[in-house]
């Protein structure tokens, strides 16, 4: 049985045990340890019995994995995408991140890339992940934001002179451009930008219009661009991370390199928001969320630290159910008020899936004990974990099946 088939039974599941609490006369029943909403990782199922509920039919995808292994799968540890530190291999072969990220400026090219991925892959196995596969991930939007070039890497226009071109080009470029990864061992960019940056504005927004990142000023433009670099990746077989929701566009400093960032306009009506709605729909591997805190939406927390951001709004309203991973949470001089441990705590419990350390290696290590420890302290900690896990898992099947 797939991952998303799992879902769906567990989703009935679940609508059975509420109509039977609602019917009277039934004992009170617990909740089930996996939001129906969320997808879980690989699982095998016998044949169903037509009268049998969901939970007499189904496997829990997350069966035999451990507590730190789940955990695990939950962060994203960054490397030096042409010399991979120490800490970057320990934090997959001691402490079982499930995930990893090429980051910095690599010009060594598609052959040499690939032999720094082979030896992180290599480390998969029973002990380390439970033999689940890593997502590889990098960086690859093009102009100023492009991690990995060199021989058998096409140098990769920024996304404003991308949406100059018509929709099929962009399909076909950003197709080989996937394909130049999927040959380097990445299976997974963490683009395209979705923000939306008005014209009059673009030059003082540090993260996104300075840099011309952006696909366009209105939601429209912003989806177009996006979506048909989206596309062309999922055709060759890399899975995408929509970023940064709910939109960057609209700041004038950048949350990597200052504290205490504030979108004062951004709301659940926003442009920045529209153009995340219009590409949901078309079931994205993952939705990247910003660190900036948004006065309209949530005035006391970071997005990727808030549940109105992420539980209310992009779950609840916009209808997504798949990984979210957080912008970085090592390095970013925006959440260096609060500790590792605590940021990733934070992250997991508002609702995101993935917690991005990019930067700083030593703290995905950190943060998978953390998660782990305070899953064994609190069962409804343990049950989000399990969630997430399971999206996680879910996420990585889904871009394994595009490949």
């Amino acid at each position: 049985m797939s991952v998303r088939a799992w879902i769906r039974a567990a989703a009935v599941s679940t609508a059975v045990l509420a109509l039977t609490a609602c019917s009277g006369g039934a004992s009170e029943q617990e909740p089930s340890s996996t939001d129906p909403s969320t997808p879980p990782g690989t699982a095998t199922s016998a044949t169903p019995d037509p009268a049998g509920t969901p939970e007499q039919t189904t496997e829990d995808p997350l069966e035999g994995m451990t507590a730190e292994q789940r955990a695990g799968q939950l962060v994203m540890v960054g490397l030096e995408a042409d010399d991979p530190a120490e800490a970057s291999l320990a934090a997959v072969r001691d402490d079982h991140v499930g995930n990893i990220f090429l980051a910095g400026r690599s010009t060594e090219g598609v052959e040499a890339t690939a032999d720094v991925v082979d030896r992180f892959t290599a480390l998969v196995d029973d002990e380390t992940t439970a033999g689940v596969p890593l997502l590889v991930a990098s960086d690859q939007e093009g102009g100023s934001v492009q991690v990995l070039r060199g021989d058998g890497f096409s140098d990769i226009p920024s996304a404003v002179d991308q949406a100059t071109w018509g929709t099929e080009t962009l399909v076909d470029r950003a197709t080989t451009w996937g394909q130049e990864l999927a040959a380097a061992g990445v299976n997974f960019n963490l683009a395209p930008v979705v923000d939306v940056v008005p014209e009059a504005t673009a030059a003082s927004n540090a993260p996104i219009g300075a840099f011309d990142r952006q696909y366009g000023a209105t939601a429209e433009d912003a989806a177009r661009g996006a979506g048909a670099f989206a596309t062309g990746m999922e055709a060759a077989g890399v899975g995408v991370s929509l970023k940064h929701f709910p939109g960057l566009g609209l700041v004038t400093q950048n949350t990597d390199t200052t504290a205490g960032v504030t979108d004062t306009e951004t709301d659940a009506d926003s442009a920045s928001v529209a153009a995340f709605r219009a590409l949901i729909e078309e079931d994205p591997a993952s939705v990247m969320v910003a660190t900036a805190v948004y006065e309209r939406l949530d005035p006391d927390n970071p997005a990727a630290f808030s549940s109105a951001v992420v539980t209310d709004l992009l779950r609840a309203d916009l209808g997504y159910d798949g990984m979210v991973i957080t912008d970085d949470l090592s390095a970013a001089a925006q959440v260096q008020s609060v500790e590792p441990a605590e940021r990733a705590i934070r992250a997991i419990e508002a609702g995101c899936d993935v917690v991005l350390a990019s930067a700083v290696p030593e703290d995905a290590s950190i943060m998978v004990s953390a998660i782990a420890e305070r899953a064994a302290e609190d069962p409804d900690f343990a049950e989000r974990v399990d969630e997430s896990a399971a999206r996680v898992l879910a996420a990585k099947e889904q871009i394994a099946a595009t490949g």
